[in-house]
């Protein structure tokens, strides 16, 4: 058995990828994960519009879609080698997606109590 590294270096990314993930990821995790809790809230548990629940059974999948694209992109930027700037913006970009992701769960956790 040979010893081969993990992550060859025709399979690390360049800066400029890094950078790409970072400015793609970034916007496309954290916006829907800020859309979501509204999403549900107004759209689908106490429809204010008509038709919400509709647009809001619309609306859900394509932010966990685009959230979930996101976070991969994210994820790859944040750990590959060598380290820059861009690695430690995709951490900072993951660490406030676990921070809103913290408070919409515990948000809709209260909320089914209340109901």
């Amino acid at each position: 058995m040979t010893d081969q590294p993990i992550i060859r270096s025709s399979d690390a990314m360049t800066s400029k990828e890094r950078e790409r993930a970072f400015l793609i990821g970034a916007p496309l995790a954290i916006v829907p994960a800020l859309a979501f809790l509204p999403a549900i809230m107004f759209l689908i548990i106490f429809p204010r519009i008509e038709h919400g629940r509709v647009i809001g059974c619309i609306v859900v999948p394509a932010c966990a879609v685009a959230g979930s694209l996101g976070l991969w992109q994210l994820a790859l930027g944040a750990v590959q080698k060598p380290w820059g700037i861009f690695n430690v913006l995709c951490v900072g970009a993951l660490i406030v997606l676990l921070v809103i992701a913290g408070y919409t769960g515990v948000f809709l956790a209260l909320l089914t109590l209340k109901i």
